[in-house]
């Protein structure tokens, strides 16, 4: 055999989308000289799997089985994503929230093979010959951050690819993108977390992050270099902090085809969920009452989403804002407090509406205040307080309404504004409960943006859609709200995600056909051709 023969046979099994380790047959050992770097038994996909399963059951703990997935991944992607697939109500809490986050935290402990692209601030000359690796010529969903708010655990720096790579592995095992048409992407611009700097593991840009017109440019040059390489690609933004997330939307939401999944899918997935809930109450959305506490990116979406909804079903928009209450860090938000970003100020409450409420001890207008005063109906948090939802908070809200719906979305687990077996406690049993992360209480669903995000990537695809509208969330989330779920859930199961996918993809594609941004025929875009374009994990 020749040098070149053995490299490429090593090649083949060290390349993750082609090794299929003790799967190939004894026919492919033979013309790809693999007899000796192989043992002689001839496994299955199937029997690779369960070998896998064991090697899980028997771990220690979620973090461990974290990484082990992740090497598996990186070693062969197609047993990784057909294990994935095979049992998603299992692994989805391991290959994404809420063991992802311990993921980001040690991500430098546990980086081993590269896996997408950092792209750093040293490096911002070479981006566009950095993406022009032949090997990405098929992709087709990118998803970015710049790692600087990282779920509820804020700046993890270049950790912050965890996030990335687990979202596209959801859309990988729900929209069926296959593993080679995704690419995870990290902007490192640095990080402020001194820790993580003086962290000798720390594989990250060991500087401050770059801010100001410095970072606007960084950005400006990637996005132009993304929409050159790939000019009808999906770029979805991802945990980035709120002052960022909002102009990056704003900025390059019209010049290629992308979202952020922080703002528009958490607001599509609660809003979803929220009309699934008073559904099951007999309730009207109208006639809700909803106090939302944290209003940063993910919080300010939810709310501009319930404004669309509200107007929806015949509300003008002021009277769509006023049945809705944000609290954030300095309390109730009114018109007269300094420094309101933009959307928080499309929230903000005339001072004299609150002039005789009842106060705390420093004259502020905190969530319990709130909650005793607007005797709400619905209370989501997406703040990333953990406890914040405390139990005079609780019952002071289920004093007030018969069956309270009550989110408590933040993630991970460590940042849930309560658990929901203390709701359920303090209600009595009354409350609709929906949680970020899966806590295993009978009767509470997971309101988790993988019922939404997959889907509207794979129906703006298949429309061939040049833009991501507002309509198109709208859409999402209605059909996702009309979905309900089995027993006491709002949502359909787990292990029903791949047909959820499907589902809010044709919505979605059909709404860009009415919003006039599908390059698809409507008639193209029916369930069976859009399931016709979903990979399978199985080997070639």
């Amino acid at each position: 055999m020749s040098p070149a023969f053995h490299a490429a046979r090593r090649a083949l099994l060290s390349d993750p989308l082609t090794n299929k380790g003790t799967a190939f047959i004894e026919a492919e050992r033979d013309r790809f000289g693999l007899h000796g770097l192989l043992p002689p038994h001839v496994g299955t996909l199937e029997s690779q799997i369960v070998r896998r399963r064991r090697v899980l059951d028997g771990m220690a703990d979620d973090f461990h089985r974290y990484a082990f997935l992740r090497e598996l991944q990186d070693s062969n992607e197609i047993l990784f994503h057909a294990l994935v697939q095979a049992d998603l109500p299992r692994m989805l809490p391991l290959v994404y929230t809420p063991t992802v986050g311990a993921g980001c935290e040690r991500f430098s402990e546990i980086w081993r093979k590269p896996r997408g692209l950092f792209l750093s601030y040293p490096n911002r000359g070479r981006i566009a010959d950095i993406l022009a690796d032949p090997a990405l010529d098929r992709v087709k969903v990118i998803v970015v951050s710049d790692g600087e708010r990282i779920l509820g655990l804020g700046d993890q720096g270049a950790g912050g690819m965890g996030i990335p790579i687990g979202k596209l592995a959801l859309y990988t095992a729900c929209a069926g993108l296959h593993p080679a048409e995704v690419l995870p992407i990290l902007l490192d611009v640095g990080t402020d977390n001194a820790a993580l700097r003086d962290d000798p593991l720390y594989v990250g840009w060991r500087n401050p992050r770059i801010r100001g017109q410095d970072y606007a440019a960084f950005v400006d040059t990637f996005v132009e270099a993304v929409a050159a390489r790939w000019p009808n690609v999906l770029l979805q933004w991802e945990d980035f902090a709120g002052h960022n997330a909002y102009d990056l939307l704003a900025r390059y939401r019209d010049r290629l085809l992308s979202f952020n999944d922080d703002i528009q899918g958490t607001a599509a997935t609660a809003v979803g969920t929220l009309l699934s809930a008073i559904r099951r109450t007999g309730a009207s959305l109208t006639g809700q009452r909803i106090v939302l506490f944290g209003a940063g990116a993910a919080g300010s979406g939810v709310a501009e989403l319930l404004v669309q909804a509200l107007r929806a079903e015949g509300l003008d928009e002021a009277a769509a804002r006023a049945r809705i209450w944000a609290v954030d860090r300095d309390g109730l938000i009114l018109s007269d407090m300094p420094k309101l970003t933009a959307p928080q100020a499309l929230l903000a409450r005339d001072p004299a509406e609150v002039a005789d409420w009842t106060r705390d001890a420093d004259g502020g207008l905190g969530l319990l205040d709130t909650v005793q005063a607007v005797r709400p109906t619905v209370l989501i948090g997406a703040s990333g307080q953990a406890g914040a939802f405390t139990e005079a908070v609780v019952r002071a809200m289920a004093a007030g309404c018969a069956t309270p719906v009550i989110f408590p979305l933040s993630n991970p687990v460590s940042r849930a504004e309560a658990h929901p077996a203390d709701v359920l406690a303090w209600t009595d049993g009354r409350a609709v409960v929906g949680t970020g992360s899966p806590f295993g209480v009978a009767g509470v669903t997971q309101v988790n943006n993988v019922y939404i995000f997959p889907g509207v990537g794979l129906g703006a695809i298949a429309a061939g859609a040049t833009r991501v509208t507002d309509g198109m969330f709208m859409a999402a989330a209605r059909a996702l709200g009309a979905m309900g779920g089995a027993g006491d859930t709002l949502l359909p199961p787990i292990d029903a995600l791949r047909e959820v996918a499907l589902h809010i993809a044709v919505v979605v594609a059909q709404a860009a056909v009415a919003d006039g941004v599908a390059t698809a025929p409507a008639d193209a875009l029916t369930a069976e051709r859009i399931a016709a374009l979903m990979w399978d994990a199985r080997y070639d």
